[in-house]
């Protein structure tokens, strides 16, 4: 930081005092912690703060507040920002509030200053209405300023709370992430973890050992791998912090500012959009999967599919992409992962996202071809009912513009949650090769015509004649386009010709939904 002049003593030991602070506010923990959080593969919280935001843009707030404990030692030991960096500034030109933990400050560790600083930050994002960026790095609370330390934490996911749905909040987990801290990123919209260096847990190896007498590591336990892939918990799982931050840039680009503003559009010079290449993905043998991501690719902005959650849930995809340069939320069933079937975990995957789109104006498109919800025990007694109706609820409330395209599949209960013309989707679309149906046409043909098949003299022959009958009647998308409940059937490769269209008609669609506090979604 350059040094400030004055001709008059006086006012250059002012000046000269102001610069000390400057400097010793960017050393945070000292030298020696700065090598040790760079020996362990990790960027210190200023560094972070620097890669995130556009060169010159950031503004620190509360670089020279301190902790006010005296207990244990504390009135001894201060550090200028008391291990959290504030602030706001640019991501590729619009305007965003960070605040970076320092872990070379008391490990990062959340004081009542501390605290205030984030809430602080955050209040003014929600006046303001600018996304939240979290940058969490730290050992949790400050145990030397007990219940203090503990109210800061409230203080802080009082205020998650009111911000969700006004404006955008990402979490990115730069190191450890435990206890009672880990319930502010659970409340924000997206979860970055970086592999290897960062975890979160609500108890420890050590605690569980005690008590369950599990031997786990910490990565076993909470790392970047378990909660991308496990349990769900994050969204995104980097290589590194320099990745992670990469993404979360990706991120803010697609999404808007806040609940009151526009999705983001980019430049869009229109062409021949025929996408023949979408004719030949679905296999002739209806039950052989294919991967729903080469429709996706098909159908969208050449490379604009930013996908979320890419390891959890691997029977659903969800991610945004753009269409004709305007952004959009992306839902769709993948037959290459247990035949695209609804589970619990797809469900509350789909749901959540699809309130996250809607929140924030960003309009849905779901591809559909969904063999219906996973039958079975373990389904049942771990609540696939309510599960399952987290989606169903999801779409049932949105009122973005809701445009489904089936490609194949669309059976049972399943058909009905997938954003149907049913529960408000705004247009329906379906392939020539969609199937809309109670169920599949043999398990249909079983039941409907059993006396006959079993009174038959060639059970198998009448069994592939009644499958051949009922598929002729069902297993197409006519009966449900002659009811209106399709509004057109389009040849795959006019698919994103039509979505264009949809979606610039859909643009200022209005919604009046019924006066309420709030809706009361089945969690």
């Amino acid at each position: 930081m350059t040094k400030r002049k004055h001709k008059e003593p006086i006012l250059q030991s002012r000046y000269d005092e102001l610069h000390r602070k400057n400097e010793e506010a960017l050393t945070g923990g000292g030298a020696k912690r700065i090598e040790q959080q760079h020996a362990k593969g990790k960027l210190t919280a200023r560094e972070r703060v620097q890669l995130l935001m556009d060169e010159g843009t950031f503004e620190e707030l509360g670089k020279f507040v301190m902790h006010r404990a005296t207990d244990f030692g504390l009135d001894k030991e201060h550090y200028l920002g008391d291990g959290v960096i504030t602030g706001y500034g640019k991501v590729n030109g619009r305007l965003v509030y960070v605040f970076s933990q320092d872990f070379t400050v008391f490990g990062g560790s959340l004081s009542e200053t501390h605290a205030e600083k984030i809430v602080k930050i955050m209040e003014l994002a929600m006046k303001n209405g600018a996304p939240i960026i979290g940058l969490n790095d730290s050992g949790g609370a400050r145990i030397q300023e007990g219940v203090v330390s503990l109210g800061g934490y409230a203080d802080i996911f009082y205020r998650n709370t009111l911000a969700s749905g006004v404006v955008p909040q990402i979490s990115a987990i730069m190191g450890p992430c435990a206890g009672g801290a880990v319930y502010s990123p659970a409340i924000t919209d997206f979860i970055f973890m970086v592999e290897n260096t960062s975890f979160m847990f609500v108890t420890g190896p050590n605690v569980v050992k005690t008590v369950t007498h599990e031997n786990v590591t910490p990565e076993e336990l909470g790392g970047a791998s378990a909660h991308s892939t496990k349990s769900g918990v994050t969204h995104f799982a980097s290589a590194n912090e320099a990745v992670c931050i990469a993404e979360i840039k990706k991120l803010l680009s697609y999404i808007p500012q806040n609940c009151e503003d526009d999705v983001p559009r980019v430049p869009y010079t229109s062409a021949n959009e025929s996408r023949p290449v979408l004719n030949e993905i679905i296999p002739v043998n209806p039950n052989q999967p294919y991967d729903m991501r080469e429709v996706v690719n098909g159908i969208v902005d050449d490379g604009s599919f930013f996908e979320v959650h890419k390891n959890f849930a691997e029977n659903i995809i969800v991610g945004f992409a753009r269409i004709a340069g305007r952004s959009i939320g992306i839902v769709g069933n993948q037959p290459a992962s247990l035949a695209g079937v609804l589970d619990i975990d797809a469900s509350v995957k789909g749901a959540r996202f699809v309130r996250f789109c809607d929140c924030f104006n960003i309009p849905l498109l779901v591809l559909e071809d969904v063999p219906g919800f996973l039958p079975g025990t373990d389904q049942e007694w771990n609540a696939i009912i309510t599960n399952g109706a987290k989606l169903l609820f999801a779409f049932s409330e949105a009122t973005v513009p809701r445009v489904t395209v089936i490609t194949r599949k669309a059976y049972g209960g399943a058909y009905d949650v997938m954003n149907s013309k049913h529960i408000g989707a705004d247009l329906n679309y379906a392939w020539p090769t969609a199937e809309i149906a109670v169920m599949g046409a043999k398990g249909a043909a079983e039941i409907i015509f059993k006396k006959e098949i079993s009174e038959a003299a060639d059970q198998t022959a009448k069994l592939n004649e009644k499958v051949d009958e009922y598929t002729t009647k069902f297993a197409n998308p006519y009966r449900a386009a002659h009811r209106g409940y399709i509004d057109e059937v389009i040849y795959p490769d006019q698919t994103r010709e039509k979505l264009i269209r949809a979606f610039e008609m859909l643009e200022n669609k209005v919604a009046n939904l019924p006066k309420k506090k709030h809706d009361n979604i089945p969690l």
